[in-house]
């Protein structure tokens, strides 16, 4: 389905600043209609973050060569959310039609509409209904689009939807994806305040879930202190299940077994992970990104507000 270019919509939200509206490319309708007799019933949401490594033509790990072992990852992991970051426009259309008509996607670049890199959210419309969505800048002025104020490497932001779950009682959620500097611990640290902050302007009766790449490890920073202290919980270590732990960042070299988790999903605290896992995923020795992604199956409980 091509995406077409539009505004993005905010329907009903009153506990967050009103922001400039920027160009978002995608074509998600906002859906208000009831799920279909008989699809009432559901397992775990399956939620991946994923950082692509953006589309090139540098050999030997370029988009084209990628795209297959990408192409295979996605189809066969059947999933309902996915986050993703460093997506190029071009590239998140070539993963729209891998991954087949029942997908979707929210996003907008980090310079506005289409150009630089996305923190789109890819979903299954067959299960998730958007009702809300719209992004903000990680910088001191978090509502103008593309601003970088905290001398970051790039420009960074979030994207947000809210959703409702059509198989799981029409039951809402959050979701927010997005990527931190890489450069620059002020940056990072001053993000994760704004992220917090945001957070808490949501509605706090809706669970919520984060996914994206922090460019720092997981236990071993202010940046992760920060967000949890917004709220969250890491769904690896409330996972009752997990794979085997890689570091998330390869960099195509060869894999490295309990390594930094610089690429996270957390979620508020009423929300049951079933099991987390960092996918190895290659095709006949290729991977599909310098990261590998890290997913979780989740029951989002029930509908408690959050403490404060």
């Amino acid at each position: 389905m091509p995406n077409r270019s539009r505004v993005t919509r905010r329907l009903g939200l009153k506990s967050v600043p009103a922001v400039t509206m920027p160009l978002s490319l995608s074509s998600t309708a906002l859906s208000v209609g009831p799920a279909a007799a008989g699809e009432r019933h559901s397992g775990p949401l399956r939620v991946m973050s994923f950082n692509l490594r953006y589309a090139s033509t540098v050999e030997p790990h370029g988009w084209a060569a990628r795209r297959p072992a990408m192409r295979a990852l996605l189809q066969r992991e059947g999933l309902h959310v996915i986050g993703t970051q460093e997506g190029l426009y071009q590239q998140l259309r070539d993963i729209e039609a891998d991954l087949g008509a029942a997908y979707d996607w929210i996003g907008t670049g980090r310079a506005g509409g289409s150009r630089d890199e996305f923190m789109a959210i890819f979903y299954d419309t067959r299960r998730l209904a958007p009702q809300e969505y719209d992004h903000f800048w990680l910088s001191g002025t978090p509502d103008v689009i593309g601003s970088n104020t905290w001398r970051g490497g790039s420009v960074r932001m979030v994207t947000w939807v809210r959703f409702r779950d059509l198989l799981d009682g029409d039951r809402e959620f959050y979701v927010l994806n997005t990527h931190l500097d890489n450069r620059r611990q002020n940056a990072r640290a001053r993000a994760a305040a704004l992220i917090a902050q945001r957070i808490a302007g949501l509605d706090r009766s809706l669970p919520v879930v984060v996914t994206g790449d922090f460019n720092v490890a997981a236990h071993k920073n202010p940046v992760y202190d920060t967000m949890l202290g917004a709220g969250l919980v890491d769904t690896w270590d409330s996972a009752a299940e997990r794979s085997e732990l890689y570091g998330t960042f390869h960099g195509y070299k060869p894999l490295t077994p309990d390594g930094d988790r610089i690429d996270w999903i957390l979620a508020t605290p009423g929300v049951t992970v079933h099991r987390a896992a960092v996918n190895t995923f290659s095709l006949n020795g290729r991977f599909p990104s310098d990261h590998l992604p890290v997913q979780a199956s989740l029951t989002l409980g029930r509908d408690e507000a959050r403490p404060p």
